[in-house]
């Protein structure tokens, strides 16, 4: 599943976050729920060009397993719209998505779009067979990488968004400058893939939420970790003076607790209140788009299921521990991107440098404000 090792996450820095996370603290920890990473990092411009190509694609399989498409219930939020997320108004209309969910660079939608569908068709040929009209809608979101990524020389290709899907499996995750987060920048740091999760346990059962996000967003003044302001203490490498923001984030929420289009719809809501935790005030050229969605209550096809169906629902009166997993999933997601980051650019075909966030200048800011575990 992954195309490099993860050895530093934010915890291991002694991070004081909040809530018991799943085995993994990953996304990949809800059951069913596998991830694929296609990193392209090339050292030189390819013919005719003169950026390097520093991109990829990441993919996220609901019901990873299952021998035939399954729905999944789902929900969508946007804190500030200025990005795409394909099949967002089926999802907003209908309540649920087919299919793996991708995330790229915004100047590769179309091809990742057009190359889930073809997957869809390969691996599902029953179901999608030349006689059986039924329609593909891909979920495919964005973030911008044009700083450190050749993008405007479209380098994503069919091939990479198969690499993706097919390589796509349960397990650790590798974070930072992977798959689709391969050339994102976060608080003018490194950014990149980051995941967490976190464990629930609601009148007896057990339940996991598990969050995946592409960092891209937010300026170093801003830079909140735990409550610190760290962007205020950083203050080297900076990359945009006073031109404000430049950058989206695209946070995607699971869970196998069995939670409906309405409270997924506000699960995802959610999103924007954990990377509020990390300073983002959301800035005009943003694009923070959430979703979330659920593995529970697994279904047929609509026009394979019968007329009508017995659904699970969580008591709303119970949502609330929900909603704290998944605001702390998600900051906790955000940071662990920037940790593992590694620096990027600063070659004779970038226009800048972008460093990684310093573990022992983290790490000795927050021993100031008293947010490093003391046991």
């Amino acid at each position: 599943m992954t195309d490099q090792t993860q050895p530093i996450r934010a915890r291991d820095l002694g991070l004081d976050f909040s809530g018991a996370t799943g085995a993994l603290n990953a996304i990949t920890d809800v059951p069913g729920v596998a991830v694929g990473l296609r990193t392209i990092i090339e050292t030189e411009p390819r013919p005719g060009r003169e950026k390097l190509v520093r991109t990829g694609v990441t993919a996220i399989l609901p019901h990873a397993d299952a021998p035939s498409p399954r729905p999944v219930w789902a929900g969508i939020n946007r804190f500030n719209g200025n990005g795409e997320m394909t099949g967002s108004h089926w999802i907003e209309d209908g309540g649920y998505f087919v299919g793996p969910v991708l995330i790229t660079n915004t100047h590769a939608v179309g091809m990742a779009h057009h190359a889930a569908v073809k997957w869809m068709l390969g691996r599902y040929p029953e179901t999608y067979g030349a006689d059986k009209p039924l329609w593909l809608m891909p979920v495919v979101a964005e973030t911008y990488d044009g700083l450190l990524n050749d993008i405007n020389g479209q380098p994503i290709g069919e091939a990479d968004v198969f690499a993706a899907l097919d390589n796509a499996a349960g397990g650790p995750v590798a974070e930072g400058n992977t798959g689709g987060g391969t050339g994102m920048i976060a608080y003018e740091f490194k950014g990149g893939t980051g995941t967490a999760s976190r464990r629930v346990e609601i009148d007896g059962r057990a339940g996991t939420v598990g969050v995946l996000v592409q960092a891209n967003f937010g300026i170093r003044d801003w830079l909140t970790v735990l409550g610190a302001p760290v962007g205020r203490h950083l203050r080297e490498n900076l990359l945009f003076g006073k031109t404000g923001e430049r950058g989206s984030i695209i946070v995607v929420i699971a869970t196998d607790l069995p939670l409906l289009p309405h409270q997924l719809k506000r699960l995802a809501r959610r999103g924007g209140l954990g990377i509020g935790r990390t300073g983002t005030m959301g800035g005009n050229g943003s694009g923070d788009i959430f979703l979330a969605f659920s593995v529970a209550n697994a279904r047929d096809l609509p026009h394979q299921a019968p007329g009508f169906a017995n659904l699970e629902m969580l008591n709303d009166e119970r949502i609330d521990q929900v909603y704290e997993a998944a605001v702390q999933a998600v900051e906790e997601a955000v940071l662990n991107a920037m940790v593992a980051a590694r620096p990027m650019g600063g070659s004779k075909w970038d226009r800048a440098h972008v460093a990684a966030i310093d573990h022992a200048e983290l790490v000795e800011v927050l021993g100031r404000y008293g947010r490093l575990r003391t046991e």
